[in-house]
């Protein structure tokens, strides 16, 4: 039994007492009011506990490769899949899992607790699927990983890409994706979607699709993906990932879109650092951020939530897993900077992300299970304000994670 006194917890006022028994929650009170119990006490003096970050779009087939075999010079989302095409031919097993690993235990540093990877399935030997499917395994007593079969070069439009996608699906993965923008035409991307439902309802699983991540306001298969849910009563089991090209659409559509995007119970995930990177890349001025409409989705009832996307890879030179950077960058680029939008805005790496994971047993709730971590901060506004370090990460009731705040002698 273990007692974490004087907490601040996220989304409630005052300060609690928090005992863990077991691995479970087995109270949570006002602080003052638990009394004396046997065990281990950890006085935290006001320090902010949140469920784990969730991390709800990463790559960690591709983490740690930029610059090979060469940069992206030009910046764009093409020449990105065009690097990582020519990367894939020295794809091995355990290449894939060390770069992956060594990708988590970033994560892992950084307070994530969950994470769903998109995995490239545009390999006729499915390398990187089997490995990750590996490393999921291995890892599972210090994060919990969600893997998407994702056809980067096309479901339709790469050789075989629906059978790999397929396979994926029977080794395993838990998730079906696709990237209907990048099919050769319309037609193709219109089908594709069509196929990541029919895989979806097969094999009983949950849909994440990048789609729209592009400048063209003539990209509009978000519309699709929300038909596709409604006809297949699929609502709330799909994930809109990027949708960047819904910040180029005119107000009008938009305005139309969002009833039907209601209706749907789509999940969007936004990722800020790399999009901000990636997008504009052909506009002169003024030049475009590159987001989808988060302040809007999130007033109009959507879930939404902020995702990493890539640590070091042909789409993005930098990354370190830091969820407190994401959602930085986010906030100002969506322009959320109201006190009380900050105060709140963890919720876009915890709770919204742990609804599109659809997970189970997630939140500071007595019976849940133990999972949390403590924030060198009192408030959530004061955490991203900060950058807060993560000070504890404890899952199931056991810290694996645990940093001294750092310290400043001032001679003046």
């Amino acid at each position: 039994m273990k007692k974490w006194s004087n907490v601040a917890i996220f989304g409630r006022e005052g300060t609690w007492d928090i005992v863990v028994k077991e691995g479970k929650f087995e109270s949570i009170k006002e602080a003052g009011t638990s009394g004396e119990l046997d065990g281990e006490t950890v006085d935290l003096t006001g320090k902010l506990i949140t469920a784990p970050f969730v991390e709800p779009h990463i790559h960690l087939d591709t983490a740690l490769t930029a610059g090979q075999p060469r940069w992206n010079m030009s910046g764009t989302l093409f020449e990105g899949i065009e690097c990582w095409s020519e990367r894939k031919e020295t794809l091995t097993f355990e290449d894939v899992k060390e770069r992956a690993k060594q990708a988590l235990y970033m994560q892992i540093e950084n307070g994530i607790g969950f994470v769903r990877s998109h995995v490239d399935t545009t390999d006729p030997d499915l390398t990187a699927v089997r490995a990750l499917l590996e490393v999921k395994e291995e890892m599972k007593d210090l994060v919990d990983i969600q893997l998407v079969a994702f056809p980067q070069e096309g479901l339709i439009s790469y050789p075989n890409g629906m059978e790999l996608v397929e396979e994926a699906l029977k080794l395993g993965v838990d998730v079906v994706g696709g990237i209907p923008h990048f099919e050769f035409t319309r037609e193709d991307g219109v089908a594709s979607i069509q196929e990541t439902f029919r895989l979806a309802k097969k094999y009983d699983c949950l849909i994440d699709i990048h789609c729209d991540e592009i400048d063209d306001e003539q990209s509009r298969f978000l519309e699709v993906v929300a038909r596709e849910t409604i006809h297949n009563n699929y609502q709330g089991k799909v994930t809109a990932s990027h949708t960047t090209a819904m910040g180029s659409y005119n107000d009008a559509y938009a305005y139309k879109l969002m009833r039907v995007l209601g209706m749907a119970k789509l999940h969007f995930i936004s990722n800020p650092l790399v999009n901000i990177h990636l997008q504009g890349r052909f506009d002169t001025y003024p030049k475009r951020r590159g987001l989808t409409r988060v302040k809007e989705l999130d007033a109009n009832g959507l879930n939404v939530c902020f995702g990493h996307d890539d640590i070091m890879d042909p789409w993005y030179p930098l990354g370190d897993g830091n969820m407190l950077r994401v959602l930085h960058m986010g906030m100002h680029v969506t322009q959320m900077m109201g006190y009380q939008e900050l105060d709140r805005s963890l919720r876009f790496i915890t709770e919204n992300s742990a609804q599109a994971l659809s997970l189970k047993d997630y939140g500071v709730q007595e019976g849940n299970s133990a999972n949390f971590i403590v924030l060198d901060a009192p408030t959530g506004y004061e955490a991203i304000r900060k950058q807060a370090d993560v000070l504890y990460s404890v899952k199931n009731g056991q810290t694996i994670v645990e940093r001294k705040p750092s310290e400043l002698t001032r001679h003046f």
